[in-house]
């Protein structure tokens, strides 16, 4: 039988690169790695697939799932539900594979509540000037917006004290090999 898979939550501020980071190593045969598909309310996007780019349910099903305790964590944006199946992560994770939440700090919470055996990395900038940087220099957005990034940013900083291991994505390859050597040392282990 294989042992359990690792449940492996990842956050951090808005323009932090963790995308830019975990795809570093998302294909790495080694770590065995799956992303969970998501369910969402929102209509789907030219070309996304119903159970491969999400679970794409109406309101009342979504809000049935949320009753019933079957989301690991789930979250209200923009007027449309988001959240992430238990049944799905727990089904890689029974099959051996190291599930990978890329969430919010508050879906994070909610996570540790159902499942604390969760192995949490907040991403962090090498600081806020840098961070309004990245923001300011990957889009055009409006000004108000790049405020509120970096004031939801700030909040969300605050919250690393609630994660197991903060990683610093001062140089994209260290962070993820960092990230990396984290992942293997907890499939070896029983922490």
């Amino acid at each position: 039988m294989n042992k359990k898979g690792l449940l492996i939550v990842v956050s951090g501020p808005s323009g932090v690169g963790k995308g830019t980071v975990l795809k570093q190593f998302m294909n790495d045969p080694e770590l065995k790695l799956s992303y969970s598909v998501s369910m969402t309310t929102r209509a789907p996007r030219p070309g996304e697939v119903d159970g491969v780019n999400y679970y794409f349910v109406n309101r009342e099903q979504f809000e049935k799932a949320i009753q019933e305790g079957d989301l690991l964590e789930w979250t209200e944006f923009v007027g449309n539900y988001y959240g992430t199946p238990l049944s799905g992560v727990e089904k890689l994770r029974n099959e051996g594979r190291n599930v990978l939440l890329e969430i919010e700090v508050n879906g994070c919470r909610q996570v540790k509540e159902k499942c604390p055996d969760a192995l949490t990395i907040f991403i962090v900038p090498p600081s806020m000037k840098e961070l309004e940087k990245r923001i300011r220099g990957r889009s055009t957005e409006p000004e108000e917006i790049v405020q509120q990034r970096l004031a939801k940013a700030s909040k969300e900083m605050e919250m690393t004290g609630s994660y197991r291991y903060v990683v610093c994505n001062d140089d994209v390859e260290l962070a993820a090999d960092i990230i990396k050597v984290i992942i293997k040392r907890h499939m070896e282990k029983d922490f």
